[in-house]
């Protein structure tokens, strides 16, 4: 029996769920202790475990996957072994961090790291933050030199979009006419990691000329997937996704199905939490 298949937007001519699967859960970067991320290494940092998360995803029509992939040859390898085990392309959107130093060199070594993107695979290059902050300049409110990058990205038959942290990685590219289809920007009801206030930072995304990939729902474990995924799917638009970590399989089975609910706007179907005495009051459930 097939699934129910999660909403789709389309980006830059392409197709994509509006749920999104992240890599922070597998590569074992948790923004909690180091402890945290080792047992996520312990778990995930291999090519099967990670295959086994994205396939929970992939019959709900869940096939696009965010990260530093080429990067990190794992996801790369379990990308590959997910689409052997189901028949389904996954689509991959890359980040990686490249040299914007302006010399020669440096610009090699960029197009390098964007063409390691299209070799394994990526149908979108997002130049992560911490790249392209560098470039930034609030002045002229504009960012110098981001056209030679996208068009890196271009030449090499991907669609370009960034990475984006601050506001200003929306607004100028927006305001400059770059050649720009989406933005990642970090969005969620606690604030966490946003360089502004959870107001502004809602309008940006509402007034972006181009969908938004939001991430940090959940305010890396901050928050309850309840909570987090409700939260942003009521307040972004629709044609913007939410990106979704997970730890195992069987959380990328809640996070769906929360999803699901936010977006249909009912109670989602998910067993009560585990205690050693349930409250009375909520018919022992909670």
């Amino acid at each position: 029996m097939s699934k129910q298949q999660f909403p789709r937007t389309t980006v830059g001519g392409v197709s994509l769920p509006r749920m999104l699967i992240g890599t922070n859960w597998m590569l074992g970067w948790g923004h909690r202790t180091p402890a945290a991320d080792q047992m996520i290494k312990d778990r995930n940092y291999n090519k099967e475990a990670i295959a086994d998360i994205i396939c929970t995803f992939l019959p709900y029509g869940i096939d696009a996957i965010m990260g530093p992939v080429a990067a990190h040859t794992v996801v790369a390898d379990a990308v590959k072994i997910a689409e052997d085990r189901t028949g389904q392309k996954v689509i991959i959107i890359d980040t990686p961090i490249i040299n914007v130093d302006d010399n020669e060199a440096a610009r090699r070594e960029a197009e390098a790291a964007i063409k390691a993107c299209k070799d394994v695979g990526a149908t979108f290059c997002l130049p992560h933050h911490s790249s392209v902050e560098q470039l930034v300049n609030k002045n002229l409110s504009a960012i110098p030199r981001l056209p030679d990058y996208l068009k890196m990205i271009r030449d090499h038959d991907m669609i370009p979009g960034l990475s984006a942290h601050m506001p200003e990685l929306i607004i100028y590219p927006d305001a400059q006419g770059y050649d720009v289809e989406t933005y990642i920007q970090v969005y969620n009801c606690l604030g966490y990691m946003m360089q502004v206030e959870i107001e502004y930072i809602h309008n940006v995304i509402w007034n972006a000329k181009k969908p938004v990939m939001t991430i940090k729902a959940m305010a890396a474990g901050r928050l309850t997937p309840f909570v987090g995924l409700s939260y942003s799917y009521a307040t972004i638009r629709d044609c913007d996704m939410v990106t979704v970590g997970c730890f195992r399989p069987e959380e990328a089975e809640e996070d769906i199905e929360i999803g699901f609910a936010a977006l249909e706007r009912r109670a989602p179907n998910l067993e009560g939490r585990a205690s050693p005495n349930k409250t009375a009051a909520l018919g022992g459930e909670v």
